[in-house]
């Protein structure tokens, strides 16, 4: 499991492409040559980098899910759509597809941030404005999320 760390301010061209910084572009290194998948977020109006292993351990959970339930197969089909496989380039540069910029609101500037084992692509008003709405509440989640004395930290 690769776990990423940063976020970067990039610029996207006016072809979705969006140049790595080098600090992520090494921390991709180990998992660069099997390939990424970038999809929709379920949560938040940007998209998610899955390297190709960490997809497939999502997808073996996903597909253990029942299709003869109507939910789930509502859930896969929305889960799934503009699902996208994608490359880093030898230059550094990973292309977004262009309906996925659009999905995003991509426009020049674009914020990378890692998301433990993905990295969130955001445009980077789009990120801003998620940043500052969830600030004020922040201690409290922090606290519902990450403060049960059961759970061992260390």
């Amino acid at each position: 499991m690769i776990n990423f760390i940063g976020t970067y301010d990039c610029k996207a061209d006016s072809k979705g492409r969006v140049m790595l910084p080098v600090a992520l572009k090494n921390q991709m290194s180990p998992v660069i040559n099997d390939g990424f998948v970038v999809k929709r977020s379920v949560f938040q109006p940007c998209l998610e980098l899955y390297p190709m292993a960490e997809w497939n351990i999502l997808m073996q959970k996903m597909n253990k899910k029942n299709r003869f339930k109507k939910k789930n197969n509502d859930f896969i089909r929305r889960f799934s759509a503009g699902v996208k496989v994608v490359e880093i380039d030898a230059t550094g540069r990973l292309l977004i597809p262009k309906n996925l910029v659009d999905v995003a609101g991509i426009t020049k500037e674009v914020v990378l941030s890692s998301a433990i084992n993905i990295v969130e692509i955001w445009d980077k008003d789009n990120y801003e404005k998620v940043l500052e709405e969830t600030a004020e509440d922040f201690a409290s989640l922090a606290e519902e999320v990450m403060g049960d004395d059961d759970d061992d930290l260390s």
